[in-house]
This record gives structure tokens, sequence and C-alpha cells, in this order.
């Protein structure tokens, strides 16, 4: 009976952590950089609208793109993966930022004022704790 209980505790207490996740991607600010000296985008995810910017300068003004709700969906689900408080602590897989092999890519969410910013990776090729997010990011980003 202990055993089951313990069980049907786990698992109610998981699917509360999950839509909390939810929750908490409902009023983040997601961020995705990449740049170098003649490439720059940033990708800003917010409350289910996506905007690109190429100006580094800011002259141009983006277009909000509102996501699907399937879209939305997988970037969620996505979402619940990454561990925020070790998202500065991720080790880049590869390291052609270094002679201009790639553009530099930062990931930052922004939660309730406090920031989370992971370490530069090379674009196209994220640490493998937060590769399927970016990836989703930047796929929804291309459409």
């Amino acid at each position: 009976m202990k055993i089951l209980s313990l069980l049907f505790l786990t698992i109610f207490l998981g699917n509360g952590c999950d839509s909390a996740k939810a929750q908490e991607i409902e009023t983040a600010v997601i961020e995705y950089t990449a740049n170098t000296r003649g490439f720059y985008q940033k990708i800003t995810v917010k409350n289910q609208m996506l905007t690109v910017s190429k100006d580094r300068d800011g002259k141009d003004k983006p277009v909000p793109k509102k996501l699907s709700d399937a879209e939305w969906k997988e970037l969620v689900t996505c979402f619940t993966t990454v561990k925020l408080a070790s998202l500065s602590k991720l080790k880049a897989p590869s390291e052609k930022r270094f002679h201009d092999g790639a553009a530099i890519a930062k990931l930052k969410i922004t939660i309730k004022e406090k920031a989370y910013e992971s370490t530069s990776f090379d674009h196209g090729f994220p640490p493998k704790e937060i590769k399927k997010f970016v990836n989703t990011i930047t796929s929804l980003a291309k459409k």
C-alpha cells in the first residue's frame, strides 16, 4: 500500500511540475541570438508570438508572428526539458566560433525578471541538454 501511495504521489507531482513549466513559458521571454561580424539574428519568443530581427542596430522593425497551437505545444514540450538553473553551466559541444567557423550563439530565458543565460556556443551546434529546444526555436523562425 505504501508503495502504491508513493507511486501515485510521484506521478501526481511529476505532472504538476510539467504544468508549472507550461505556465512559466507563458510569462517567459526567450531570446536566442547568433552573430558574427557579418551575420546577426535575434529570435524572441514571448507569449505565443515570435519575432526575428536580422539588424543588430534595431533599425528594422521585425513583424511578430503568432505561433499556431501545434507549434506552441511543441515549444512548451521542449521547454519542460530545459533545466534553467544549470543553463549557465552547459558546455558547448564544439568550438568553431573561436576561429570564425560558426556564429556565436546564446540562449537567454527571462522569467519574472530573473534571467537565465547560457554560455556561448556555436550556432547550429547547441549543448545536447538544450539542443531540441534551440532547434525548435530556430526551425520556427525559418517558417
